[in-house]
């Protein structure tokens, strides 16, 4: 939850995920209750991995939250991730495909949480390719950060 941006009546919350080893932050703003955000995140997380760096052939991802309502829904004792429940069911498409563990980190280890100035960029050893399409090349879009502004 963003405190700035729900004072200034723009958005209650934001998914953010960050991927370190590729210097990849992402942020969008979104309402929701907040396990429902992360979980938002989660899926953006792998729909992103499985489909813009798919030329890197990740085959596991370690997911890390700070939000521990988020990490228990991953045990046997939540209804979230029940067998026929919408989450499992995307759950179960990424699987095929990777493996997923999910564990805890304290707020101030969590990168996607920090500033976007404080965040590397892409480490110079890396050669980071993400697959774009030609549309997504060349379409651009102004999204002002202001409600009821609409273009």
């Amino acid at each position: 939850m963003d405190p700035i941006l729900a004072a200034q009546g723009i958005s209650k919350g934001i998914i953010s995920f960050a991927v370190p080893d590729f210097g990849v932050l992402f942020r969008c703003q979104s309402e929701g209750n907040i396990v429902d955000m992360e979980f938002s995140a989660f899926f953006s997380l792998l729909e992103f991995i499985r489909s813009k760096l798919k030329n890197e052939k990740i085959q596991s991802v370690q997911l890390f939250s700070s939000n521990p309502h988020f990490v228990f829904s991953f045990s046997s004792y939540s209804d979230r991730l029940k067998e026929g429940t919408a989450y499992r069911q995307l759950l179960n498409e990424f699987t095929k495909v990777m493996t997923v563990s999910v564990g805890y980190i304290k707020p101030l280890s969590n990168k996607a949480l920090i500033s976007p100035a404080d965040y590397p960029s892409i480490p110079q050893d890396k050669n980071v390719r993400i697959a774009f399409s030609q549309e997504e090349l060349h379409k651009t879009e102004f999204k002002p950060i202001q409600k009821g502004v609409k273009l």
